[in-house]
């Protein structure tokens, strides 16, 4: 049997529509002159759409922190939600751990499907001395699935706080900061 090698076809599409279309969405192919093909070869596309309108931003800082989309959180001696919806979200901020004078004080980032809860991130302090202490900062980037929630977490002597941002939905899809595009 031999292996006949594929030809693409390409054939001439006569559509004023679909040619009034092209002209208003491409107006740099306006007057080209040559009519509108079409071809049997797969093509990748690519959509320039957000590029062309300037509303692009690059992933660096589309996770920039902004007035406008930042949630404040503080947990002293307690737990508190710092997101419970689908996506991504960055996480900045400190815990501040003493051990005056309770042992093993703790401030944790969790995770938690309602029943298992997971510390994701902890500083921490073990022992008996009254006289230690610490600062801790952090900046992270967490996914939360549907049914999940991620907690801040203070024992004794602690205090975490920090602000959060949705940075993607749960499609991935960028959430832009507040205010941009001005």
């Amino acid at each position: 049997m031999a292996i006949r090698p594929s030809v693409p076809e390409i054939i001439t599409v006569n559509s004023e529509d679909l040619q009034s279309t092209i002209r208003d969405l491409l107006p740099s192919q306006d007057g080209f002159g040559s009519e509108l093909q079409a071809t049997n070869v797969i093509t990748p596309v690519i959509d320039l759409t957000a590029t062309a309108e300037g509303s692009v931003l690059r992933s660096d800082l589309q996770t920039a922190l902004a007035f406008g989309s930042q949630t404040h959180f503080d947990a002293t001696n307690a737990t508190v939600t710092i997101a419970n919806a689908p996506g991504f979200y960055r996480v900045v901020g400190s815990a501040g751990v003493s051990n005056a004078p309770i042992s093993n004080a703790a401030g944790e980032l969790q995770m938690t499907d309602g029943v298992t809860t997971k510390t994701v991130w902890a500083a921490r302090l073990t022992g008996t001395s009254t006289d230690q202490g610490a600062i801790v900062s952090f900046d992270l980037v967490f996914w939360l699935d549907t049914g999940i929630t991620l907690q801040a977490n203070a024992t004794s002597d602690t205090n975490i706080q920090g602000s959060s941002r949705q940075i993607a939905d749960s499609t991935g899809a960028f959430v832009q900061p507040s205010g941009f595009p001005l």
